[in-house]
Parts: C-alpha cells; sequence; structure tokens
C-alpha cells in the first residue's frame, strides 16, 4: 500500500496514520462533529496536530461534545472554566471564537438548516474564495486553518497524493 508521505514510515498505531487512514479527507455529515473538526482546526494554529489529536477527548468533554446549541450559550463563568482546563489549549482568543463562531453557526443553521447545508450551498470554491467567506462569518480562521478544515472534511482536494490508497477510496466514496 502506498501512502502520503507525511504519515508513510508511521506505525499502524501512530495517531498521524490512523487519522490519516480513517478520518482525513472524509465527508462529515453531523452538524456538531464538522464543528467539532473546526474546533479542533482553530487550536491547532501554532501547534501539531498530534498534539491537537491527543487532546481530541479533552476537546470533546471541555465543549459538550461539540454540541453546537451548548457551546454558542456558554457565559464568562463558562469560559473562565474552560481556560483553566489543562486538558485544552488554555488560550483566550482561541476559546472566545469558538463560542462566537457556535454562535455564527446558530445563525447559519436559521437561514440554511444546517452548518454543512451552509457549506453545501457554496460550494465549489476556491480556497481564497472559502477564506474570504470564512473570515467573514467566523473568527480566529486564516486561509490554513479554512483550508486544513475544508481539506480534512473533503470540500477542498489535496487531503490525499494520488499514489496514497485512501485517494481512491475517497474517490469513489464522492
Amino acid at each position: 500500500m502506498h501512502y502520503c508521505d507525511f504519515c508513510a514510515t508511521k506505525p499502524t498505531d501512530d495517531i498521524n496514520r490512523i487519522y490519516h487512514d480513517h478520518h482525513y479527507g472524509v465527508a462529515i455529515h453531523d452538524d456538531n462533529e464538522l464543528f467539532g473538526r473546526l474546533i479542533l482546526e482553530i487550536n491547532q494554529a501554532g501547534l501539531s496536530w498530534a498534539t491537537i489529536l491527543r487532546k481530541e477527548q479533552n476537546f470533546r468533554n471541555a465543549f459538550d461534545q461539540f454540541e453546537i446549541e451548548r457551546i454558542a450559550r456558554y457565559d464568562e463563568q463558562k469560559k473562565e472554566a474552560l481556560l483553566l482546563d489543562a486538558g485544552i489549549i488554555r488560550n483566550r482568543l482561541k476559546v472566545q471564537a469558538v463560542i462566537h463562531n457556535a454562535q455564527q453557526v446558530m445563525q447559519l443553521k436559521e437561514e440554511f438548516g444546517s452548518f454543512k447545508q451552509w457549506l453545501d450551498v457554496n460550494h465549489p470554491k476556491t480556497l481564497a474564495e472559502w477564506t474570504k467567506l470564512f473570515k467573514k462569518t467566523f473568527t480566529f480562521v486564516g486561509g490554513e486553518i479554512v483550508n486544513e478544515f475544508l481539506m480534512s472534511t473533503g470540500y477542498l482536494p489535496g487531503a490525499h497524493i494520488e499514489t496514497c490508497y485512501r485517494y481512491n477510496e475517497l474517490k469513489q466514496i464522492k
């Protein structure tokens, strides 16, 4: 089997390899899971993806299993509790962005029915167009965060190289 370069030499139990083999480039249909991926991508900024993957369950627990409606209602007390949670990335700007972005997704759900439907209605776009749209809609979403979020969820190509076994598997699913 051929793999993408970044995980070709990693053992099968490596966290990056597991993510590559089972999640990277795979469409997500559940709004909360989509938003959860955005939470993880925002928190990855400046850190390694492996660090975020190791903390994924902590993020799920801290952010109420990524339930958008609950996150959108977080108050100052909850925000301060998150900033004290050593299991996640304790960055005030990132925590505030997650809460603000959950509120934005709630507005998108009112207009489009779901976060996924908003993404689908806007698909396809170039990375530059997506980045402009995300920056207009959300906070703490630069080009790299938008690119990785959309590639990892199947909205942008490039998650796998053409010689990687996952490239053809995912191509057949679409």
